[in-house]
């Protein structure tokens, strides 16, 4: 057990070390890239190192495989120069044993990054992007999702508007069971809402919202909507939205906190839209402990040897090479789920599993022939 843990302690400094050097190059590499992005809206020094500091920490969970992989490198690396490999094989113990502490830490790593990382990760990045939209064009989401439907907003010389619809299509065009409230512009004699319109679909095409079986109420002028209130077969009104907005507004899955993801799968689904691209995220995240041992179990298969062998520089480039390869076949794998070419729990599931069982196979030829 005293074993373990001195194995699984420098595991973790070499962790620590390897994650330490990134978030400080990336940092440095994010407030320059910053500083040029928003330099039209004369950001400031403290401004850029504020939105770094809000961007960097998706940029590290990101790649948090790759640094387990080089703290992997780092650790067997510095156990067979100092020859404490050679030591603990002659004291009985195998090299499969010994990598039980690293895994542990990468298993234990994994579930951290799942239940803290990814809700801190989420929250920075709605912090930056609400951010970095101020800075670009005072602009935010014109779409939410909740229980009741979704709502959207769109504004114009005339005012603002907000739409409520219960459902729409797959493709954000058509909606169902549609509410409409129109708003006084700003600086007008009568603030509030104006007018109130509920139709039993819409269509949105470019430049107009195309009504059916609308009813309108005027708000303002009428002592009684109601007997104000008129019907229309078909009813057209501008608009400002674009289909592009509507689906940029959904956000990327990574923006909502894992804890958050389901109840929001539920949301989107049952307001018409596809849920496949949270689907994937969601058991991509919850197969991130076993990726994660699977980066250590690669970068041991290749580093657990005496350096006297020789050829430690080439062992290393393969690790590094095989490590590389791992990780962005997840990333494939993960295009094909969120397109629907293979299913959501192959995407997810299958690069780890195969990964641990191609470096065990490794493992098990190198040290037991």
């Amino acid at each position: 057990m005293r074993l373990h843990l001195y194995f699984a302690r420098k595991f973790a400094f070499a962790l620590a070390g390897v994650f330490a050097v990134f978030a400080i190059l990336l940092t440095l590499l994010d407030i320059v890239d910053q500083m040029r992005r928003f330099s039209d809206a004369g950001i400031s020094f403290g401004g850029a190192f504020e939105l770094s500091l809000l961007s960097v920490p998706q940029t590290l969970y990101r790649i948090l495989p790759l640094i387990v992989l080089l703290a992997t490198l780092v650790l067997f690396l510095g156990l067979a120069r100092s020859s404490e490999l050679v030591v603990t094989r002659a004291a009985g113990r195998s090299a499969m044993r010994a990598l039980i502490s690293p895994v542990v830490v990468a298993l234990l790593l994994g579930a951290l990054g799942i239940a803290v990382m990814n809700p801190i990760v989420a929250a920075t990045q709605v912090r930056y992007e609400q951010k970095s939209a101020d800075l670009e064009a005072g602009g935010g989401s014109v779409l939410s999702i909740s229980g009741e439907g979704l709502w959207l907003r769109q504004g114009g010389p005339e005012g603002q508007m907000v739409i409520r619809a219960s459902r729409a299509n797959l493709e954000g065009t058509a909606f169902e069971g549609v509410t409409f409230i129109s708003f006084a512009p700003e600086g007008a004699e009568v603030q509030g809402p104006v007018q109130r319109i509920e139709a039993a679909s819409a269509r949105l095409e470019p430049g107009r919202w195309v009504l059916e079986n609308a009813k309108v109420w005027p708000l303002v002028g009428v002592p009684n909507p109601e007997a104000a209130s008129s019907r229309a077969m078909e009813l057209e009104l501008p608009s400002t939205l674009t289909l592009d907005q509507i689906r940029d507004s959904f956000g990327t899955p990574s923006a909502i906190p894992i804890w958050e993801l389901p109840a929001f799968i539920a949301n989107l689904e049952g307001a018409g839209f596809s849920a496949k691209l949270h689907r994937v995220w969601m058991q991509m995240e919850l197969a991130l402990p076993l990726f994660l041992m699977a980066m250590v179990l690669v970068g041991a298969g290749f580093t657990m040897r005496h350096t006297r062998f020789g050829r430690t520089g080439v062992m290393v480039l393969l690790a590094l090479m095989l490590g590389l390869a791992l990780y962005f076949i997840r990333n494939f794998a993960q295009i094909l789920g969120e397109n629907g070419q293979i299913p959501v729990s192959m995407a997810a599931w299958t690069p780890p599993v195969a990964g641990i069982l191609a470096s065990l196979a490794l493992l098990l030829h190198l040290e037991d022939g």
